[in-house]
C-alpha cells in the first residue's frame, strides 16, 4: 500500500489523535463493536485508536483519519459522559467513588478489584479503550478525596 494514504506513527511508535493530538490508545474489535453504531463502525476496521480525550469530540480513530464521534457511539460512556459507568464490565461509577470516600472506606472499589480477577471481567470487549479501568478509577479516587 502506498505509504502516503496511511498515519504513520511518530517517531516514538506512538499515535495522537488527528483533531487534538492526543496520545492514543490501540483498540480491537470487541469495544468498537460494542460501541459504535453499525454505520460508523463500517468505516473502521478490526482495530482503531481510541482517543479518550473529553474535550475531543473523536472517540476512535484509524490510519486513514477515518473517525468516529461522540455522537456516534450507541450509549453514553464514561469520559464522556460522567453519569455513565467508568467501569463498563461491573458498573462502578462516580457516585460508587464518591459514596467510598464519605463512608471513609473504599468498600466499592475493592469490590472492583476482587471482581476484576474473575472470568466475568471482559475489559478487551466492554471498555471504551479494550483496558481495564482500575487504573481510571485509583485516579478518580486519589482525585477525589484530595479534595
Amino acid at each position: 500500500m502506498n505509504k502516503a494514504f496511511v498515519r504513520e506513527p511518530d517517531s516514538d511508535a506512538s499515535v495522537r489523535c488527528p483533531r487534538c493530538g492526543n496520545l492514543a490508545t490501540e483498540t480491537l474489535r470487541g469495544p468498537l463493536d460494542q460501541h459504535v453504531l453499525p454505520e460508523p463502525r463500517r468505516r473502521l476496521g478490526d482495530s482503531a485508536w481510541c482517543c479518550g480525550n473529553v474535550r475531543c469530540a473523536v472517540v476512535y480513530f484509524d490510519v486513514f483519519d477515518q473517525v468516529v464521534c461522540v455522537e456516534d457511539l450507541r450509549a453514553e460512556v464514561y469520559p464522556y459522559s460522567s453519569a455513565a459507568p467508568i467501569c463498563a464490565c461491573f458498573g462502578l461509577t462516580l457516585e460508587d467513588i464518591e459514596l467510598d470516600i464519605r463512608e471513609g472506606q473504599p468498600i466499592r472499589i475493592r469490590e472492583l478489584l476482587r471482581k476484576s480477577r474473575t472470568p466475568e471481567a471482559a475489559c478487551s470487549q466492554l471498555a471504551l479503550n479494550g483496558e481495564c479501568c482500575l487504573k481510571e478509577v485509583q485516579r478518580v479516587y486519589l482525585k477525589l478525596r484530595a479534595l
